[in-house]
């Protein structure tokens, strides 16, 4: 999404009928959360995120899966060594230390390369959604467990709650949601996850269409036609249920989803990223944008695979 210049997509002030295609999410259904998948490495950076899991299992009445990884092998004989124990330890004690009992948990340790166990987990436990802590160092979001972990938030096969170093922890409510799409493409399951979720919580729904290198005297006309087509995506009753606004920006698209994120107060970004780059152009968010995003984003971000 977004990597190409505004020219590719406009002829003069007018974007090409052929490439014009919008799809409308015609059905939003409730998400189903039953197993929330939560990484640890014990450490601060990691911890900040327990309170976005929490507040998710609670209100979706889903069970909490409190996962350390140990190095090694996967497999191999080690729950009698005292690394593995010390290890089982640490993770009731962390259970034991966040006042979790009010929700229904189950810790879960695990060995072997982080980014090859985690997606097992998810497939073995049938997770809905794992939530992942960042601290989003040399500028690239490299995630609290380690460099590996950056490989779980591009490669799990369900959605990822990452809550980056610039996210406050306080009274945690999705009152507005904001939702980076493209005009050009079907907007797919993620659009559809964002407006369930502004749905079930009446949330102000922020629909942002980014066109960098479009020069000012075009602006207004652009505006216009994208505004208009960002509205056909939405469906017809969603104004009964939550309020749609819709937003064109000039810059480019990591900066443009962070300015959107902190002038509209968003408590939340949800964003669809796509598994591989086959094509010459992404026209969903690719990677590095969505790590920028991630590490600078004042609130969490929600990717979904497409």
């Amino acid at each position: 999404m977004y990597s190409f210049p505004a020219w590719t997509l406009f002829s003069g002030s007018t974007l090409r009928r052929e490439e014009a295609t919008v799809l409308t999410v015609e059905e939003v259904t409730r998400i189903s959360l039953k197993t929330i998948l939560f990484p640890t490495d014990f450490s601060p950076a990691s911890s900040a995120a327990l309170p976005f899991a929490l507040a998710l299992a609670r209100t979706y009445g889903s069970t909490l899966l409190l996962t350390h990884v140990l190095a090694g092998a996967r497999g191999q004989d080690s729950e009698n060594n005292a690394v593995w124990q010390d290890a089982r330890h640490r993770l009731e004690k962390f259970c034991v230390e966040h006042s979790i009992s009010d929700t229904p948990h189950k810790p879960v340790l695990d060995q072997g390369d982080l980014a090859d166990v985690i997606p097992v987990i998810i497939g073995e436990q049938a997770v809905d959604l794992v939530v992942l802590g960042t601290h989003g160092r040399r500028g690239v979001s490299k995630l609290v467990l380690g460099s590996s972990a950056e490989k779980i938030y591009r490669s799990a096969p369900c959605p990822v709650l990452t809550v980056g170093p610039n996210v406050h922890n306080g009274n945690w409510r999705l009152r507005n949601i904001l939702c980076p799409v493209d005009v050009l493409e079907d907007p797919g399951p993620f659009l559809k996850h964002a407006l369930t979720l502004a749905k079930e919580n009446q949330s102000e729904f922020i629909v942002l269409q980014a066109v960098p290198l479009v020069p000012w005297q075009h602006r207004a006309s652009v505006e216009k036609q994208m505004c208009e087509r960002l509205q056909r995506m939405i469906p017809p009753d969603a104004a009964s249920w939550c309020t749609p606004q819709f937003v064109v920006r000039w810059e480019h698209p990591a900066e443009a989803v962070v300015l959107a994120a902190s002038e509209w107060e968003a408590d939340l970004i949800v964003m669809g990223v796509r598994k591989s780059r086959a094509a010459k152009f992404s026209v969903h968010l690719p990677w590095p944008v969505a790590s920028e995003v991630v590490s600078r984003a004042p609130c969490p971000v929600l990717t979904i695979r497409v």
